[in-house]
């Protein structure tokens, strides 16, 4: 079957503008409008009139797919999302994954038969076809990470750039082996975050080690589990960045577990700056996310994608900035612009 998606590659325009030329045609200039027009014609494509009726009636309720609501990051996000959905008087309902994948699948479902109106993703674990599917049909909103190859609205931050001002801290206390523990490398911000701390390693002139570079998967046990790791090398790091809080805090509980005293015998920059780590001992340098704004501007998107039938798909690219705490000794103050 011929999908909206097809005639949008044909005509070598988006997705968003072959639904303006269905639905408002005079809101785009002819020469687009005449060559999405032909690529109809020559694909022969059929629109998906039912799907247009249901589209019509409103619930007045989102839904908002979590991989881990225990993790603080992502209920900060659901938090934002919820005040601005309250002031619109609109529900959200939560379908939390706990990082299986194949539930987030299921909960599809859910926007599919029309019972809510439109979704927030604080993963980006669906395929792309699935993907490009839905936007196709349905407002979607895809918040902290981002995707290639999908024509989808997305609020994120800039990864790399951050990634590369957490180990450039570190560089700046002196530290010449600085490890990095990594998110899962199949996700794009994880990747960035990598990509980050390698052009500061390699721009400072600091030789590279890749047996510094480690993958965990967010969680505090993937921290301390990769710490120990790098505790058993010959030539230990001096500094760790780990790509979130939750690894800092096990990467420093393995530390001091060994007898190893933070900050005085290792640095450690975390990310995401959590609710806990400016409680935990010690307090967490970490690159702090607008997480709450982060929600909010999403919610935004999504109600502007509910009420605009012409509306564009956006990346929004919010600023982060570098906390200062106990884990690495003395301050560098540090934002990320």
């Amino acid at each position: 079957m011929v999908k909206m998606i097809d005639v949008a590659k044909l005509a070598n325009v988006s997705t968003a503008t072959v639904s303006r030329v269905l639905r408002n045609p005079e809101s785009v200039k002819e020469t687009t409008r005449e060559k999405v027009l032909r690529s109809i014609a020559e694909l022969n494509y059929q629109p998906n009139v039912l799907a247009r009726h249901f589209r019509r009636s409103k619930t007045n309720t989102i839904l908002v797919i979590v991989p881990n609501i225990e993790n603080t990051i992502f209920s900060q996000m659901v938090q934002g999302i919820e005040a601005a959905a309250a002031q619109n008087n609109f529900r959200v309902l939560l379908g939390n994954t706990n990082r299986n994948v194949d539930k987030e699948y299921d909960f599809l479902n859910l926007l599919r038969q029309r019972q809510v109106d439109g979704m927030i993703l604080l993963s980006g674990k669906i395929d792309n076809q699935t993907l490009n599917e839905l936007v196709e049909q349905y407002p979607v909103v895809l918040v902290s990470e981002y995707l290639e190859g999908v024509d989808i609205t997305t609020v994120c931050i800039d990864n790399v750039t951050c990634g590369r001002i957490a180990a450039e801290h570190l560089i700046k206390l002196g530290h010449k082996r600085i490890a990095h523990i990594s998110g899962s490398k199949g996700t794009l911000l994880s990747r960035d975050r990598l990509i980050g701390y390698l052009q500061a390693i390699t721009h400072s002139g600091l030789k590279l080690d890749d047996r510094l570079i480690r993958e965990g998967d967010f969680s505090f046990e993937s921290g301390y589990k990769q710490m120990q790791e790098l505790l058993r090398l010959e030539n230990r790091p001096t500094a760790v960045f780990a790509s979130s809080d939750e690894m800092a805090m096990g990467v420093i509980k393995a530390t001091k577990d060994q007898g190893l005293k933070v900050p005085g015998e290792l640095a450690v920059v975390g990310f995401d700056n959590i609710r806990f780590s400016s409680i935990f001992d010690p307090g967490i340098t970490t690159v702090a996310q607008p997480a709450i704004e982060m929600g909010n501007t999403s919610m935004e998107l999504l109600l502007q994608h509910l009420n605009d039938p012409s509306f564009q798909h956006k990346k929004i690219m919010l600023k982060s900035e570098l906390v200062i705490r106990e884990s690495c000794g003395w301050n560098v103050k540090g934002k990320v612009e």
